[in-house]
Order: C-alpha cells, then structure tokens, then sequence
C-alpha cells in the first residue's frame, strides 16, 4: 500500500462499466454513494477504534494489574491484556491498513458502506465479548467471527485480482486469525499456553518485516528526492532477501521452542540483518521531517526487539517481558502510528506533514515503549516506570484519536 497516494488505484474500467449497466452506487473514487465519510475506506473506522482501543484498554488493564480484580470476560487479566492488544488494536489497525491497500493491489472496488459497517460491528462484538462474556466457548465463536471474515474477503480480492505478489499478506493475515482462536483454544486448555500469542506475534513480526520493509525505503526515496538529495536508499537486493529468510526462519524457531538457545542465535542473527537493512535507508537524513523519520524509528525497534528475544533465550539477565514489548509497545506501537497518521492525511487529500500534535504522538508513544521496555530492569522502580510507560504510551494513541476524528469522520480536503 501507498500511502502517499490520495486516492486508490482502481481500474478505471470497472467503474466505467458501472456507469454504463446505470448502476450509481458507486462514486468516482469506487466509494459506496450516500454513504457518511467513516464507512467510506476500511482506513477510517479502524484506525479510529484502535486508537481508543489502545487509549483505553492499556489504563483498564493496569487498573485490574494494581488492584488484583478480575474482568467478567474468559480471560485471567494478563490474557485479556495480551489478547487485546495483538487481536482487538493490532487486527484493527491491520483490517484498516490492508481493506485499504487491497485497492491499490488488485484494481477492484474498496470494501465500503454496509459490507465496512458489518466488519466494524463484528470487530466491535469481538472486544465486547472478550470483556464480558463469561462463557469461553461462546466468547471464542463471537470473537473469531471478525478475523475468519477478514480473511476471507482479503483472499477473495487477492485471488480476484490475480494478484499473487501480496498472497503472503493474505497468509500472514490468515495465520493471524488462527492464532486468535488458538488463544482462545489455550484459555481453554486444549493447546498449549502462550501458543496463540506466538504465532500472532511471529506474524506481526513477519508483516512488520514485509510490508516496513517496503514503505520505509519507498517514503525515504520520495522525500529524499523533494529535498534534491542525490543519494537514496539502497534498492531491494540481496541483504534484504537474506534478512527476511533469517527472520522468517527466526520466528518458526521461536513458536515451536522459545527458551532454546539455538533460537536465540537465530532471533540476535535475523535482529542484526535487520539492523543492517535499515541502514542502508538513509534515514540519518530524514531528521528535520518527522513524519518520516517514525518510520525508521518503528523498524528499529523491531530490530532491537528480536535482538532482546534472542538475547533471553540465550543469557538470564535479559527478562523476557522486556524483549515482548519492545516488539508489542516499540515495534507495533510505532510503525502503526506512523503508518495510521500518514494514511489518515495521505487519504483524505492532506499535506503528509507532520505538525506539533503529531509530533507528540510519536514522542509520546516512543517515549511509553522506552519507560515499559526500562521497567522489568528497574527493580524497585518497576510500578512506577510500569504506570508511567502505560500512561504514555496510551496518551499517545488517545492524542490520536482526538487530533484525526476530524480527518476520519470528515471529508476529504480536496476534491
């Protein structure tokens, strides 16, 4: 996906034959007509409701941490919190990134209107479920609704539009879905504990790893190029293919045997080809635009990120909660907030500028991820820096949602 792009690349020739069989339901941009703005791409109505998913549920969970109390839903409050934050903000953010970008991809018609509508209610039904529904098994039919509906109408527009070079998003997003009932599944006792959370955290490593790695280089050359720079990121070679092989690999090693050292080797090798990657981007460049410099600030952390992982299995001082969320609060926190900023104002016809409020932001939710990624090496410190973290990382995406519900309820700027 492009998110520089203002309007999506659809065939022009479907909406022409639209218009010819008389059919007007559509508009010039392949949008469902008479429809309010939040239900016209997949982009609006889930990057609204991840953010104040994320706003909200981390100050919930930290309530529930401190005071011992339970949530009436089937998960223990650590499972909830995990769950929550890979399967009710990750997949939104995902589900809003990818209906979008399926445009692009394929040439077809975006999902809009009603077929959006129902998609948000199944989204919204996932996360009502999972905080009261006490029953685990009606609870997991509820919330597995959403990811299986997903996928599915990923697949179609892939198979529809021919369009093989993104069928491993569409896997990805598949195995994404699966581990969200396996979560369930380990809840339930019938597969092993934390098997869910691996693999929906391997694959959110691998989409970070597929599509950061195509974007971040892609906006650095696009900027680089409008300051009349002469040198730009290096182009898609060799390096980068050996980084997602050993990343690819790192991660099956880490979901079938975390704690061995042998994938922990694996995890700090694909951490320092990723690294490698990433500077060959030129992003020492891209200092006085912030809007760009969070993008290699996000794929940074998901370098540091496998170098804990691997650095855990292999020494004992490296706790393995810290490594975690340098992959959920760094990595996932910080390349989806770019990503939601730059398409929220890409999308919507906006200058693609960073201003103060998207500023504080990017500080704020980098900021929460250095305070909670700190906190299980604080000792005595721990409460403290856990609830500062917490508090900064959630104002981050609160912050979000107040500054672009204009930009996502509104028109677009420009016609």
């Amino acid at each position: 996906m492009s998110t520089d792009d203002t309007s999506p690349n659809i065939d022009r020739s479907v909406l022409r034959t639209l218009r010819k069989s008389g059919d007007t339901s559509r508009d010039g941009r392949g949008r469902v007509a008479g429809m309010p703005p939040i239900l016209q791409y997949g982009f609006r109505p889930f990057f609204f409701l991840a953010a104040l998913h994320a706003g909200v549920a981390t100050p919930l969970w930290l309530s529930v941490y401190f005071s011992g109390r339970e949530l009436s839903g089937p998960f223990p409050g650590l499972g909830w919190h995990a769950h929550e934050m890979l399967f009710g903000y990750l997949q939104a953010v995902v589900a809003g990134f990818v209906l979008t970008a399926i445009p692009n991809w394929t040439g077809r018609l975006p999902l809009s209107g009603r077929p959006l509508a129902v998609l948000v209610l199944l989204w919204g039904a996932g996360r009502v479920a999972c905080v009261a529904v006490a029953d685990p098994v009606l609870a997991m039919a509820i919330d597995g609704a959403f990811p299986a509906v997903l996928a599915f109408a990923v697949w179609r527009e892939v198979v529809a539009g021919r369009n093989w070079k993104n069928a491993p998003v569409a896997v990805l997003i598949s195995l994404f879905g699966l581990a969200n009932l396996l979560d369930h599944a380990a809840n339930l006792g019938l597969v092993a504990d934390g098997a869910g959370v691996r693999l929906a955290l391997g694959a959110a490593a691998m989409l970070l790893t597929l599509i950061g790695g195509r974007i971040v280089p892609s906006f650095t050359r696009n900027w680089l190029a409008r300051q009349h720079e002469t040198e730009f990121p290096a182009p898609f070679g060799a390096l980068d293919k050996a980084a997602l092989a050993a990343t690819a690999a790192a991660c099956l090693a880490w979901l079938t045997a975390p704690d061995a050292t042998g994938t922990g080797l694996m995890l700090i090798f694909a951490g320092v080809m990723l690294g490698a990657r990433l500077a060959r981007w030129r992003g020492q460049r891209t200092w006085s635009e912030p809007i760009v410099l969070v993008l290699h600030a996000g794929y940074a952390w998901l370098a540091a990120a496998l170098l804990l992982l691997g650095g855990a299995a292999v020494v004992d001082w490296i706790p393995v909660s810290a490594a975690l969320h340098a992959l959920t609060a760094g990595a996932i926190g910080t390349m989806t907030l770019a990503v939601m900023t730059r398409a929220s104002l890409g999308h919507t016809g906006r200058e693609i500028v960073a201003d103060g409020s998207v500023v504080a932001v990017y500080f704020a939710v980098t900021a929460g991820a250095v305070f909670r990624v700190a906190a299980p090496f604080a000792a005595d410190w721990y409460a403290p820096m856990l609830s500062i973290g917490g508090a900064l990382w959630s104002a981050a995406f609160l912050l979000f949602a107040v500054r672009f519900a204009p930009i996502l309820w509104g028109r677009r700027a420009s016609g």
